[in-house]
């Protein structure tokens, strides 16, 4: 039984950089498993629906995703679970943070714009952990660039080893359908976005006569010339090699349009790996074990603004996790059953009996949970690869209302421990600063005090270069106690307790390396 539930389980992330069409394609992905029975116009201000996937108030007046959404949907007797991750770098950390609960990923890169720096970033995350990706390329039905040259740029700019599995019949105005190579046949494109329109045309041979009927000879001529250059020129697909992150395979298409999006998921379901195990710094856990392991990748705060309530996602690893169920919280060295976890279909949240790895679980939690938590039947695991990142920005917090000092203490500290930002503690007056990877964060970050937690901030600039987590050699040593007192206006505690060194430049970092060489700057909080 086990077995086969877990050989049912996709579990996915969607990467990209913005406006690539990455939250319209999660909306087509969910059109096809009857999740959700209308696409929402996303970015349309006429439609105030918004998209499905975006959760909080200050995504829709801004139509970027700045949270992960988990959305959940059957298709073809296969359960798919879809991480859909933020593509504005402001907040590519809750997406590195997502990449850890994924088994595999899509990219979506757009026809005109090509490779993008975000998506550039993303994908070399996923390719340090060997993630299996495949490429979708979107927004046919616009004018941009020539599909080898998309090809190449993907190859070149991602370091990726491609090979088309579907290819485009012209493209922008000229765009006549796409012929896919993994099914052998021809899907015409007739402009219309739903879903049941697209007329499919099995081909095994397409030298004949009847393609320059139905797409015209010149259309004709020019597939059949791409595709022996295809042939030629790039490797066979390989399922091996694409599930050891070696080969990604590449489709075309217009999510907006709802074209070449069922191809995908049709491939996609055949190819891409069931949950996989993951390292523990104990061992490697098998998703087939019969004991529950899972840990915490995300946390949300008010999902439902009428309920003040966080909602903890768990990955599960292995096993089955059961609703009523004590579970062992590794780091408090606690019991903990839960009454009602979540799962999510499209939009709508419910409870659930019984999950099992592979899933993606929402535990109701009263602060609780921090990022990287781990719930296991009573092993002692702790699941790596859950760092924090230098941030780019700096600022410090004050408070604007006196009189609500509590809410905004207890606001920051539950943003922080969704992993919005980072929060800084000086040692030398106890002032707070608060680090984000983009100036964005702090505008949703004083809306959602305000209308989450009733508090009001300010903010002042607070001029660092880097946060650099400091590890002493030994810490008792002269040396570091030098380090310390010379260096106390710029040390500071994050929220586990570690010392940070905040550093005003990168010339104070090499002199500080050079000066004191037992201790020991790290750029990432994971350096154990």
């Amino acid at each position: 039984m086990l077995e086969k539930e877990i050989a049912k389980r996709r579990t996915f992330g969607i990467i990209s950089h913005p406006d690539a069409g990455k939250t319209t394609l999660t909306e087509k992905l969910l059109l096809f498993g009857g999740a959700i029975q209308e696409a929402g116009a996303v970015k349309s201000n006429k439609i105030k629906k918004g998209a499905t996937s975006d959760f909080m108030e200050i995504e829709r007046q801004r139509g970027i995703s700045v949270a992960t959404s988990v959305l959940a949907f059957i298709y073809k007797d296969k359960k798919i679970n879809i991480l859909d991750t933020p593509g504005h770098k402001d907040f590519a950390e809750d997406t590195f943070r997502t990449l850890t609960a994924v088994d595999s990923v899509i990219v979506v890169i757009d026809v005109a714009k090509g490779v993008e720096e975000q998506t550039e970033k993303l994908v070399q995350v996923c390719r340090m952990r060997n993630i299996p990706m495949i490429v979708f390329i979107n927004k046919l039905d616009r004018e941009g660039k020539d599909a080898f040259d998309l090809l190449d740029e993907v190859e070149q700019k991602l370091g990726l080893t491609v090979t088309p599995l579907s290819f485009p019949i012209g493209m922008g105005f000229d765009f006549k359908g796409i012929y896919n190579i993994w099914e052998k046949n021809i899907n015409l494109f007739s402009g219309d976005n739903k879903k049941n329109i697209e007329e499919t045309i099995a081909f095994d041979n397409i030298e004949d006569q009847k393609l320059d009927k139905i797409i015209g000879e010149n259309a004709a001529r020019d597939l059949r010339e791409n595709l022996e250059l295809v042939y030629e020129v790039y490797p066979d697909f390989n399922q091996g090699e694409y599930l050891n992150g070696n080969l990604q395979p590449v489709f075309f298409g217009s999510a907006l349009n709802n074209f070449g999006v069922r191809e995908l998921l049709d491939c996609f379901i055949d190819i891409a790996p069931a949950p996989r195990p993951k390292k523990a710094e104990e061992r490697e856990i098998k998703p087939n074990e019969k004991d529950f392991a899972g840990f915490v990748f995300k946390i949300h705060a008010n999902m439902d603004p009428k309920h003040r309530d966080r909602l903890a996602f768990i990955k599960i690893v292995s096993g089955t996790f059961e609703r009523n169920k004590p579970y062992l919280h590794v780091r408090h060295n606690k019991k903990l059953k839960f009454s009602s976890p979540n799962a999510f279909f499209a939009e709508k949240k419910e409870i659930v009996d019984i999950s099992y790895a592979g899933d993606i679980v929402g535990l109701h939690d009263t602060g609780n949970f921090k990022i990287g938590d781990t719930l296991t039947e009573g092993e002692i695991l702790n699941f790596k690869g859950i760092p924090s990142f230098s941030p780019e920005h700096f600022r410090y917090i004050n408070n604007a209302d006196p009189l609500k000092a509590k809410q905004l203490a207890k606001g920051i500290d539950q943003l922080m421990d969704e992993g919005v930002a980072q929060l800084f503690t000086l040692e030398l007056n106890g002032r707070k600063v608060i680090g984000t990877v983009g100036a964005l964060q702090y505008e949703v970050i004083q809306y959602r005090l305000e209308h989450e937690y009733g508090a009001k901030c300010t903010y002042e600039n607070f001029p660092v270069y880097k946060a650099c987590w400091v590890e002493a050699s030994d810490p008792k040593n002269e040396e570091f106690a030098e380090f310390k007192r010379v260096k106390q206006k710029y040390l500071a505690k994050d929220k586990q307790g570690q010392l940070v060194f905040l550093a005003d430049s990168s010339f104070s970092i090499e002199m500080a390396k050079q000066k004191y060489p037992s201790v020991r700057l790290h750029y990432v909080s994971e350096f154990n």
